[in-house]
């Protein structure tokens, strides 16, 4: 009799085992390695547009490679971003490249698909992005005008000197020109950018080069805070970890208002989470609505910093 329980009790823990072996194979989550790409264009007169297109990977600790890329420009992406180039972790920056283009008519939506491959151990992960350029307000004109009032500060100063001693009211004419060329010029507005899938929601900010550094903090309906520190020329973002009724606070530090944003899951995903990330038209959707839930906090941000810098002048 005892042989027989000891019989019964190995057969019945072997196939505990194994049934646990296999919830756990399919309830493993898959991993969410994606490409984040981001784009801008600016448009000349005569209908020229030159686009700049941004890739970082999601991945902070394995760097990638770019498998595909697809763009609804004409003609190829010139600088670092191409077919085959390295995709470097999250900390390393992004990918750039440009493409210029003159349309005859009204500029069309301007896209641009992206493909990556990780290799993460023995498992291989691919994800695909795509993204709608949007206009860029920090677009640099050549002025031809400039050079010129610095041509009649030396005029002066040579003419009235031998005619008339008594004149030494001219200098102090030639330095007001300069009060006007010292009113600072407005900061440029950074870009923010949502991205949701069925794990994370993550907030970037790219930061232009004539950009001003801020600090954004994030708060959950849990009460669970994290800062985004954004300085000029740089890019950083903030990940949460996603789970139903997930919503943040994005307060900055810069104006008094705040911006709450409700986490919304993508379609596709199965049960409480868990599922490969949106691409596609999905994913160009939810940048878009990304960029109008933001769109205020960019407004009065852009604001407040002009306030400041005419208010110390």
């Amino acid at each position: 009799m005892n042989r027989l329980h000891l019989r019964r009790a190995a057969v019945l823990t072997a196939g505990a085992l194994i049934g646990l072996a296999g919830v756990a194979t399919v309830a493993a989550p898959a991993s969410a390695h994606h490409p984040e790409p981001s784009g801008s264009y600016c448009a000349a007169k005569d209908g020229t547009v030159t686009v700049t297109w941004s890739v970082i990977s999601s991945e902070r600790d394995i760097s990638g490679r770019i498998t595909k890329l697809e763009s609804t420009v004409p003609g190829d992406v010139t600088g670092g971003l191409a077919v085959g180039a390295e995709l470097k972790k999250q900390s390393d920056g992004p990918l750039t490249g440009t493409q210029t283009h003159t349309f005859t008519g009204a500029i069309p939506e301007l896209k641009l698909t992206v493909g990556a491959h990780w290799d993460r151990g023995r498992e291989s992960h691919d994800g695909e992005r795509t993204v709608v350029a949007q206009p860029s307000l920090d677009c640099d004109v050549p002025e031809s005008p400039s050079p010129s009032p610095s041509s009649p500060s030396p005029s002066p100063s040579v003419t009235p000197e031998p005619t008339e001693s008594p004149e030494p009211t001219p200098t102090p004419s030639a330095s007001t020109p300069p009060s006007p060329s010292a009113t600072p010029s407005a900061p440029a507005e950074p870009i923010f950018k949502l991205d949701q899938d069925c794990d994370s929601m993550t907030f970037t900010v790219e930061n232009p080069a004539k950009g001003v550094p801020f600090t954004a903090t994030l708060t959950t309906e849990k009460g669970v805070t994290k800062k985004l520190v954004s300085e000029p020329g740089k890019t950083t973002s903030v990940e949460f970890d996603a789970y139903r009724g997930l919503k943040v606070t994005v307060k900055y530090d810069v104006v008094a208002d705040s911006e709450t944003i409700p986490y919304t899951q993508p379609e596709d995903c199965s049960g409480q989470g868990g599922g490969l990330p949106v691409t596609g038209p999905a994913a160009g959707a939810i940048a878009g609505g990304a960029v109008l839930l933001l769109a205020a906090g960019a407004v009065l941000y852009v604001v407040a910093r002009r306030r400041r810098i005419s208010f110390t002048a």
